[in-house]
C-alpha cells in the first residue's frame, strides 16, 4: 500500500437524451422489420385467401407439390382435382398454389 496511489476514474461527461435516442433508434428498428417483413407476409396471405375464394371448377391449378390438374370439385376445405383422364385427386385447399391461364394444360 505504500507504493501504489489509489486511483479515482472520473465520471464520464452525460449527454442529455440518451434514452430518446435509443428509443427512436428501436421505433425505427420496428418500422424497418415491419416494411420488409410483415407487411409482405400479410399481403401474400391475403392473396392466397383470395385465390382460395375463387377456385371454381374447370379452373387448370397448380398445387404445392407441382401436380397440375383441371378442378372437378370444389368443397368447403377440399378440392378434387382431375389430373389426367380418370384420374383424380382430393387436395386441401390450401395446397393450391395457383391457377394457371386457361388452355395451359392443353399445350402438352
Amino acid at each position: 500500500m505504500f507504493l501504489i496511489n489509489d486511483a479515482y476514474a472520473e465520471g464520464a461527461p452525460q449527454q442529455a437524451g440518451g434514452g430518446i435516442e435509443m428509443l427512436v433508434m428501436i421505433g425505427v428498428f420496428f418500422l424497418i422489420m415491419y416494411f420488409m417483413i410483415i407487411r409482405p407476409q400479410q399481403k401474400r396471405q391475403k392473396e392466397h385467401k383470395s385465390l382460395m375464394e375463387s377456385l371454381n371448377k374447370g379452373d387448370e391449378v397448380v398445387t404445392n407439390g407441382g401436380m397440375m390438374g383441371r378442378i372437378q370439385g370444389v368443397g368447403d376445405d377440399i378440392v378434387r382435382i382431375e389430373l389426367t383422364e380418370n384420374v383424380v385427386i382430393k387436395v386441401q385447399k390450401h395446397a393450391i398454389s395457383s391457377v394457371l391461364p386457361k388452355g395451359t394444360l392443353n399445350q402438352d
